[in-house]
C-alpha cells in the first residue's frame, strides 16, 4: 500500500473508481477537477503496483479551525483490509497539521460500516438531517471529531505526519504496515462523506459542495432530542 498526493493526472482513475463506487449520485469530473485544484483541498490516492485502489479528500479553509472529510473510495476488490482507515487517518493527520480543532462529516444511517469506523476514531453523532438522502428518503448522521482530544488519545503525532507519510516526488513509499495499526472495522464498502444524494458502496458518506470555496457552510440539524441545532461545515457534507 502507497500513499501519495493526488494530482490532477490522476482524475481519470479517481473518476473510474467514482463513478464505479457512486454510481447513483457520482460527483462530474468537472467537479473533481476542482475538488483536486482548490486550494481549500488536499487529497490522497491509495496505489499498489501502479493501480490506483482508493482515494480520499479533505477540505480545510485556511485559519479555519474546522475541516470536513470530503470522501473516501476503495476499490471493491481492495476492501476491508484497513485501507479506509489508512485513508480516514491520513486526512486527520493533515488536519492536525493545519491546526483545526473540529472535523466534521454526514454519513447515511444506512451504512453501518462507515458509521462504526468513524466511532471507533472517535467521531460522535451530534445530530440527524431526516430524509436528506435523496431518492431514498434516507437520514443523515452528522458527525463531529474533537481532533485534539483523537491526537492525544495515542493517534498518530499530528505534529509531522502527513508530509513524513505521505510520498511526494521527492519522498520514499509508504506501507500499509506503517499506516494501520488495526484492521478496517467490519466488511468494509466504499464510503463517502456526501451531500449530494444516495452514496452506495464504501465510498465514505461526506462529500461536500464541490468548487465552494466561499467559507462556511451552516445547515440545520436534529438533535437525539429533535430539538434543532446550527452546525457549521466548510463546504460540504458527508454520505
Amino acid at each position: 500500500m502507497t500513499l501519495r498526493a493526488a494530482t490532477p493526472g490522476d482524475l481519470g482513475a479517481i473518476m473510474a473508481l467514482e463513478r464505479a463506487s457512486f454510481p447513483t449520485d457520482a460527483w462530474s469530473e468537472a467537479m473533481m477537477r476542482e475538488e483536486l485544484t482548490s486550494p481549500h483541498g488536499w487529497y490522497i490516492v491509495d496505489e499498489e503496483a501502479g493501480r490506483l485502489l482508493g482515494y480520499a479528500g479533505l477540505r480545510a479553509v485556511k485559519r479555519a479551525t474546522d475541516a470536513d472529510i470530503q470522501t473516501i473510495a476503495i476499490a471493491e476488490a481492495a476492501r476491508g483490509r484497513g485501507r479506509g482507515r489508512t485513508l480516514l487517518r491520513a486526512l486527520l493527520e493533515e488536519a492536525a497539521k493545519r491546526d483545526v480543532r473540529e472535523v466534521f462529516l454526514e454519513v447515511r444511517a444506512d451504512n453501518p460500516v462507515a458509521q462504526a469506523l468513524y466511532v471507533s476514531e472517535g467521531f460522535l453523532e451530534i445530530g440527524r438531517k431526516p430524509r436528506y438522502y435523496q431518492p431514498d428518503d434516507v437520514d443523515a448522521v452528522v458527525m463531529k471529531l474533537d481532533l485534539r482530544g483523537w491526537a492525544g488519545a495515542g493517534h498518530p503525532d499530528p505534529g509531522t505526519p502527513a508530509e513524513n507519510r505521505i510520498r511526494k516526488p521527492e519522498n520514499r513509499t509508504l506501507s500499509g504496515a506503517e499506516m494501520t495499526d488495526a484492521p478496517e472495522t467490519g466488511e468494509s464498502s466504499g464510503f463517502r462523506i456526501d451531500g449530494s444524494g444516495s452514496g452506495s458502496g464504501w465510498g465514505s458518506d461526506a462529500k461536500y459542495g464541490a468548487g465552494s470555496d466561499s467559507g462556511p457552510k451552516y445547515g440545520s440539524v436534529s438533535d437525539a432530542s429533535g430539538s434543532t441545532a446550527e452546525a457549521a461545515w466548510q463546504g460540504g457534507v458527508c454520505t
